[in-house]
């Protein structure tokens, strides 16, 4: 039986497991203590001093994130020695931090500002000397503005506890310490994998993704541009929460709605362009697994694991998938067989994507996402800035109407909506490759043992007679963890999927950021993938070989999965860079 440790907060018993801190106890009490630098399971190092307790006989303030409780302890979270500590803390953190809330990108959305509404600071009660920084704007992802950084070091956790790529950190000391790359060198200039899980922690404006909205507002005002937007399979559960919506509601019509109303010409839809990738990532590991060719095939559909498989594991390009990710083929497609279809030139087509991911911005502008000399993407925006055009052109989101992707372009299966999530590209792959192996259809198309938000699954499936083994890997962390396994050889797979973010796109570095106490309290990954899952079972089409749209974009312009045309439109190619 697990030992428990009884202790009072404020006067209520609370029985909680050796070893838990006092903050997880007031969690589990439902006290909230507030907080800044803390971030559970990664960032627990008591610097903001801002979740600060009284505990009886202590002999002064303690903070709560990192302080064990003990049997008969006495907390008190709200008392006024508590309450003016946090209070001038918040005030000295304001005395060098750049108020310009009402220009912030977080503004209304800020932990800090938040805070100091709610302990009614005065912001110049501690003046002086203040620091200034440059914007830090190289980075064609993501962009650092130190004048609002709090050092709360969530970033740098972050960077290296999940990602593994620990790009960034403190540099100098004392009141001259501030977030950088080694040798204070550019962000474009690091093995930044443009993941944007930086962004998505950061408590306040310090971190943001590199805004691209004005020019998508000039290409919607440009009369001689034919300007068409889809968004990726996660978006649609995601957007409603910039509107308050509760986590995890599908808002797909009410997007579509939406994107129509902001004056795009045509709203398409990236899932159709996922069930195409299926179509070229299956029949590359078919031709893979029966030739003898490079194994294990790893997919390519994250851009901030293929940068990071560039940077760290460049050992491993031949293992990557050649088929460009599915914002990727759903541009090339645009500028080829939709303006063929069409009619249009394509040099007027301005094609914009909504991603739940910072990355996507780095990849659109990648050597190998051009088709005839033309960038397949114009504009990768993510769920955050699709959000802010909204609410700037004066639309009511919750109250519009629901309404269908224009249908060209937009019809897909469940195979293709689960991409949004850990393990879904792998599911959906198999739910194709298994029935063209085994030459008849499937019946069980879920194959649950991928699911899930464990860093690294395996999963072993006999398919016409052969046993293909698979991993599926959410955070790149863990995707370095398992490439080393693979070199060490104490592990052997068939397929590999990675996701950059963990817990793949619905939690992605582009999707609406909620608070630190938020995300430790809530399962939102659970919420948006249930939404996900749901989406998919409700599907008439779960396959994407059954998809008519791809169907029609084969016998009528591509040919077959594979082919020579394919190839030239929807693959591509990668390069090794330095560390």
């Amino acid at each position: 039986m697990e030992d428990l440790i009884n202790l009072k907060i404020n006067g209520i018993d609370v029985s909680v497991p050796k070893g838990t801190t006092v903050l997880e106890a007031a969690r589990q009490a439902n006290i909230k203590i507030p907080t800044l630098c803390y971030l559970k399971d990664i960032n627990a190092i008591g610097a903001c001093r801002i979740c600060v307790v009284e505990v009886k006989g202590a002999r002064s303030l303690v903070a709560s994130c990192v302080y064990p409780v003990s049997e008969g302890m006495e907390v008190y979270t709200n008392s006024a020695k508590v309450l003016q500590s946090r209070k001038t803390t918040l005030e000295l953190i304001l005395s060098n931090h750049e108020r310009k809330c009402l220009s912030c990108v977080r503004s209304l959305n800020c932990e800090l500002q938040a805070l100091a509404r709610e302990y009614g600071v005065d912001e110049d009660t501690f003046s002086g000397e203040k620091t200034k920084y440059d914007i830090e704007d190289t980075n064609p992802c993501i962009v650092r503005d130190n004048n609002k950084c709090i050092l709360c070091r969530r970033c740098v956790a972050v960077c290296n506890h999940n990602q593994g790529v620990g790009v960034i950190g403190t540099n100098n000391r004392g009141f001259a310490t501030d977030i950088g790359c080694a040798f204070n060198m550019d962000l474009k200039d690091a093995a930044c994998i443009g993941c944007g899980q930086c962004v998505v922690n950061c408590p306040t404006g310090a971190l943001s993704e590199k805004d691209d909205t004005a020019i998508v507002w000039n290409a919607i005002n440009d009369p001689s541009k034919h300007v068409v937007v889809a968004p990726a399979p996660s978006v649609r559960v995601q957007i409603g929460e910039c509107f308050d919506m509760p986590i995890g509601t599908n808002t797909e019509g009410k997007l579509v709605a939406a994107l129509r109303r902001l004056g795009f010409d045509k709203v398409f839809d990236v899932d159709t362009a996922a069930d195409i990738t299926i179509m070229e990532e299956g029949t590359e590991f078919i031709d893979r697994l029966k030739n003898n060719k490079t194994l294990p095939l790893i997919t390519s559909c994250s851009p901030g694991w293929i940068k990071y498989c560039e940077h760290y594991f460049p050992e491993f390009i031949p293992n990557l998938s050649s088929c460009k990710s599915p914002q990727g083929m759903y541009g090339a497609l645009m500028k080829t067989y939709y303006a063929e279809k069409s009619g249009i030139d394509p040099k007027d087509i301005f094609v914009v994507s909504i991603m739940p991911c910072t990355a996507k911005k780095f990849e659109r502008g990648r050597e190998g996402y051009m088709t005839d000399g033309l960038a397949d993407i114009d504009a990768a925006l993510t769920v955050r800035e699709l959000s802010r055009m909204i609410k700037k052109a004066g639309i009511d989101f919750v109250g519009l109407p629901d309404e269908e992707f224009d249908p060209i372009f937009g019809i897909a299966t469940g195979a293709a909506h689960i991409f949004g999530v850990t393990g879904g590209v792998m599911e959906a792959a198999l739910r194709t490759v298994v029935e063209v192996l085994e030459g008849k259809e499937s019946e069980d198309i879920e194959y649950r043992d991928v699911r899930g938000f464990d860093g690294i699954k395996e999963a072993s499936y006999n398919v016409a007679g052969t046993e293909v083994k698979l991993a599926v890997v959410s955070g790149t962390a863990n995707a370095g963890k398992l490439l080393k396994m693979i070199k060490e050889g104490k592990a052997d797979y068939h397929f590999i999927e990675v996701m950059a973010c963990p817990g793949g796109c619905i939690n992605g570095g582009g999707q609406p950021i909620h608070d630190a106490y938020t995300r430790d309290t809530v399962d939102i990954r659970g919420l948006r993938s249930e939404a996900i899952y749901s989406h998919d079972e409700k599907s008439v089409l779960r396959k994407s070989h059954l998809n008519p749209v791809v169907k029609e974009i084969y016998d009528s312009y591509l040919e077959n999965p594979g082919s020579h045309k394919a190839h030239h439109i929807l693959h591509t190619t990668y390069i090794a860079r330095g560390k």
